[in-house]
């Protein structure tokens, strides 16, 4: 047997609510399939088992706020011995509990019958919202909580919004707060800072993309990701996690992408294996983690995996950023906006674009003297964009 917990899914997460189960005892679920949703003070979050084999019981109904490393389900894991103890004791919850659990998240599928987190049911349930006519946005078209507020944004004569965006808004600006007054307590900072030449880079683009249909092209964003990554290869300290009291280096690389979220709010889901992505894996990647971010539909790995952040603040952003570390990790990355600016090149003036790097890093773990090199190596990385 093996323990299906609550994961942590936030620097300062202490508890989480079960959204919706997605499997029920007696189905069969596999490695990394999404098990559950769950609610933090940012997101619903898909959550991935971490075992393959048959689900055995649900001990958290749907609605439970549970703090993290709470046994969720019972997972008859093919990776372990039968009969096996699973890992921790798992206090049998009381039968009324169980019998929430265990029912399946959505009415059993028959033909045009909707599936609905919950949550949303109840939303729709309170403003009397026909659900007939929505297309949901989650898994397999499931009916997320941000579906039924559109909806109701849309409806003629809509009263005010309801309170549910403006609470979520309000939890994660407080849940920001919190992880950002942490690493400002725990973390001492430095910084450094470089200015780096993209005409080359830029140029490089210009030219891939005119041999591209619109859907393929590529943005300067992906360059500046991808660079960032390799450059972890030189300067592999960086690639790094707090474990307790020791920092722990990470042989993947897994870049946190800062992402703004409409109502407001950041989030820095991972994309996974950056370094080994194609600039054009690394674009299609790149949107649909903003699409999912955007509409409520991040999964667990993506939250709890980023081995470093990279934040930038786009075309219409200030010209540079001195962010804070996301806790448990020990650098940052900062990217202004693309600008151009007078620079010497062979002894002559000349108009460059260009774009400022600041690198935030923990003093525990690092100097300033690596900090650099890794800018450095960045900076090398982007004046042969071709060979990202």
């Amino acid at each position: 047997m093996a323990d299906f917990r609550m994961p942590v899914l936030g620097a300062d997460m202490k508890t989480g609510e079960l959204v919706a189960w997605l499997k029920k005892p007696g189905d069969t679920v596999q490695k990394g399939e999404v098990i559950a949703e769950v609610d933090t003070e940012k997101a619903v979050v898909e959550i991935e088992s971490m075992f393959s084999g048959v689900v055995e019981r649900l001990l958290v109904a749907t609605g439970d706020k549970v703090p993290v490393g709470t046994v969720l389900a019972v997972i008859r894991s093919e990776s372990t011995e039968e009969g096996a103890p699973s890992v921790g004791p798992a206090v049998a919850p009381p039968p009324e509990r169980l019998a929430r659990a265990a029912r399946p998240a959505t009415p059993a599928s028959a033909a045009g019958r909707l599936r609905i987190s919950p949550v949303a049911q109840k939303l729709a349930d309170e403003k009397g919202v026909d659900l007939s006519g929505i297309l949901g946005s989650g898994p397999g078209g499931r009916i997320m909580v941000h579906d039924v507020e559109e909806a109701l944004a849309r409806a003629p004569g809509a009263p005010a919004p309801p309170t549910a965006p403006i609470d979520r808004a309000l939890r994660m600006r407080q849940a920001i707060a919190g992880a950002m007054s942490r690493s400002h307590r725990e973390i001492p900072h430095f910084y450094v800072e470089s200015v780096i030449d993209m005409s080359r880079a830029i140029a490089w683009l210009t030219e891939e993309n005119a041999r591209r249909t619109v859907a393929r092209r590529l943005i300067y964003g992906v360059l500046i990701v991808k660079a960032a990554a390799l450059a972890l290869k030189k300067v592999p300290e960086l690639n790094a996690v707090w474990s307790g009291d020791h920092v722990d280096l990470k042989p993947d690389i897994h870049v946190g992408v800062a992402i703004a979220l409409p109502g407001g709010g950041l989030v820095a889901p991972a994309i996974h294996n950056t370094d080994a992505l194609s600039l054009d894996e690394l674009m299609t990647q790149l949107r649909d983690l903003v699409r999912r971010a955007r509409a409520g539909r991040l999964r667990s790995s993506e939250v709890a995996d980023p081995t470093i952040t990279v934040t930038s603040l786009g075309e219409e952003g200030a010209e540079s950023v001195f962010g804070l570390i996301y806790p448990p990790q020990v650098a940052l990355v900062g990217f202004g906006r693309l600008t151009e600016r007078p620079a010497v090149v062979e002894g002559r003036l000349e108009v460059r674009k260009a774009i400022h790097a600041s690198l935030a890093g923990d003093h525990r773990a690092l100097d300033g003297y690596r900090g650099s090199v890794y800018l450095a190596e960045v900076e090398h990385l982007l004046q042969e964009p071709e060979s990202l």
